[in-house]
């Protein structure tokens, strides 16, 4: 498997076709929730991706400090199904980690967390702010990334 990380200005047609088709298969056609795919931000994030063999198995996007929140922001992480067993959230969340400490000198980012998986980004060092709502129908937690002390 290879991770890379790009702007959408380096993006190809293809990345960008087979980004949006993994999202649109799971948040809106595995979750059953149709909503705003396109919201003019993917525009202005970098793209983690994971391949193997020319397929991209699962994406997230960092968004820089000031477009969505102050701080910069991991969001629309995502794997393909059939894929899972292969830990390709810890994969793309630890090189999004990454890339945020190498960019911006501090893994501090905010995102908006699939409520059942709140344990799951705890992991990777994100508590909740307390701050819970309904987006698309689906409950969701805002968590920030905290420094382990």
């Amino acid at each position: 498997m290879k991770t890379t990380i790009k702007h959408y200005n380096e993006l190809s047609l293809d990345e960008f076709h087979d980004i949006i088709a993994l999202r649109i298969a799971v948040f809106v056609v595995e979750q059953d929730c149709p909503y705003q795919e396109l919201d003019g931000k993917d525009k202005e994030a970098f793209h983690v991706m994971v391949e193997k063999q020319g397929v991209i198995l699962g994406t997230t996007r960092i968004l820089p400090p000031g477009v969505a929140y102050d701080e910069p922001a991991i969001g629309r992480v995502v794997s393909d199904p059939e894929s899972r067993h292969l830990k390709i959230g810890h994969i793309l969340m630890n090189a999004s980690m990454e890339f945020l400490e190498k960019t911006y000198g501090s893994r501090l980012a905010r995102l908006s967390a699939q409520t059942h998986l709140v344990k799951f980004y705890a992991k990777h060092g994100f508590v909740s702010t307390g701050k819970t709502y309904l987006e698309d129908g689906i409950p969701h937690t805002e968590m920030l990334f905290q420094e382990k002390e």
